[in-house]
């Protein structure tokens, strides 16, 4: 959702896209649960029942119903509904007023067989289940193999039992109910412009690059965080005698490249924006608003990559703000805060111990807004500072309990036997102005 707030009034109504049978209801369970979570599945299932009794619309309804339904915040349905649509399950459209009123579209979820070969969601599933669990949900949707050899195909052709005549004139009509799934939709993608002019034409068949490798490519793109000059390598070396793309072998070498970079492990996805209830308000125009704003509506990665004057972040650091984000679980505009905190008091550096142990105590006091994480990082630079003030040149020569009580934990582990020369305590007592 782009920045909508929205309201226990608000209202809207379900429309139903498609044919919603008992398999497609178990699918979701079993295949698109361990990626979505529950909650999600639960309000898929809640917006299905809210339809008539055809199945085809629903009535006016108020999201405070939903509340009331599933008994569970407004926030926590809208992050539900998010991850509906960004796996493609349904749609949704707003049209505003004295009270927005919205539309959901309710899609099919895609086969079993378009899920275990598709390039986002089959990995995700496995990455998130485990091999043992995997292959058991696996093997519930495989289809026996009866070997045909020794019969004939003694089947029945149309013509061969009907025949044609002259009858009424039928006029043909479109809205009819059918399955239909919807895709799943990533904005940022490979830059084909440059990927395609990198590779000689002599090595490529004018069909090489269809709509379905172009979509293919950016969605191991997505999965794998492979950026444009990556894939080129990839995509060149998948490139079989007949000019055209040997779309497994390029899913393998994605797999391949990906685990060699993160120690054999594959990708899974994560929530990644700070969620919109955890949001200060609007309204406010001061300083301080502006950079929560800012650490707020960017995600780790992205602020990552401005403070790499945007080059592209290293390896390790993005495994380890992908930790911050799966492992220590602490929300996107609070990892914000922590990259930009460690980066200024720590010479531009990102060490990971130093870090996960800041991480550890954030999660410990429940930080979960910018502005908490905000606050705590300029209550413990004030401790630093009237550390450095009593104790200058040297923090090495502080070992009294009460000058200790002073440090933090994490920060002490850091500036231990260091010295802190006068400039560097000026540069930190600007920490919160040059944040960001």
């Amino acid at each position: 959702m782009k920045n909508i707030t929205i309201l226990p009034a608000d209202t809207y109504t379900v429309i139903n896209k498609t044919i919603i049978s008992d398999s497609d209801k178990k699918l979701i369970s079993m295949l698109y649960q361990p990626i979505i979570g529950y909650t999600a599945v639960s309000l898929y299932f809640t917006l299905l029942d809210d339809l008539d009794k055809l199945e085809i619309m629903s009535s006016d309804l108020t999201h405070h119903h939903l509340m009331a339904t599933m008994q569970l915040k407004l926030e926590d349905i809208v992050i539900a509904r998010e991850k509906l649509e960004a796996t493609g399950l349904i749609k949704s459209y707003m049209k505003k007023g004295n009270i927005n009123n919205y539309v959901y579209l309710i899609y099919s979820p895609i086969s079993a067989h378009d899920f275990f070969n598709h390039p986002i969601l089959n990995i995700v599933l496995y990455n998130n289940l485990g091999k043992k669990e995997y292959e058991k949900v696996l093997n519930y949707y495989k289809i026996p193999r009866i070997s045909l050899k020794e019969y004939e195909d003694i089947t029945s052709s149309f013509d061969e039992v009907f025949t044609s005549v002259k009858g009424n004139v039928l006029e043909l009509s479109e809205d009819i109910t059918k399955r239909d799934s919807n895709n799943i939709l990533i904005t940022k993608g490979i830059d084909f412009n440059l990927l395609i002019s990198s590779i000689p034409t002599s090595m490529v068949n004018e069909k090489c690059f269809s709509k379905e490798v172009k979509e293919l490519i950016n969605a191991l793109s997505f999965t794998y965080n492979l950026d444009t000059l990556t894939m080129q390598g990839l995509v060149r070396d998948s490139i079989n005698e007949k000019g055209l793309i040997d779309k497994n072998l390029l899913r393998k070498s994605c797999r391949n490249y990906y685990q060699f970079e993160s120690n054999g492990n594959l990708p899974t996805l994560i929530y990644n924006k700070q969620p919109d209830y955890l949001k200060k308000p609007a309204g406010d125009n001061s300083k301080w608003a502006k950079m929560v704003y800012t650490f707020e509506n960017l995600t780790p990665y992205q602020f990552l990559k401005a403070k790499y004057k945007g080059a592209e972040p290293t390896n390790r650091d993005k495994r380890l703000i992908e930790g911050l984000l799966i492992d220590q679980k602490l929300n996107p505009g609070v990892i914000n805060v922590l990259i930009a905190y460690v980066l200024k008091i720590n010479n531009e550096q990102l060490k990971k111990s130093y870090v996960e142990t800041i991480a550890g105590q954030w999660k410990r006091l429940n930080i979960e807004t910018v502005e908490d994480a905000m606050r705590i990082t300029e209550k413990e630079h004030k401790k630093l500072k009237r550390l450095v003030t009593k104790n200058q040149p040297s923090i090495s020569k502080t070992k009294s309990a009460k000058n200790k009580s002073d440090v933090p934990a994490w920060f002490d582990k850091e500036i231990k036997e260091e010295s802190i020369s006068q400039a560097e305590s000026e540069e930190m007592a600007k920490l919160l102005e040059e944040l960001v």
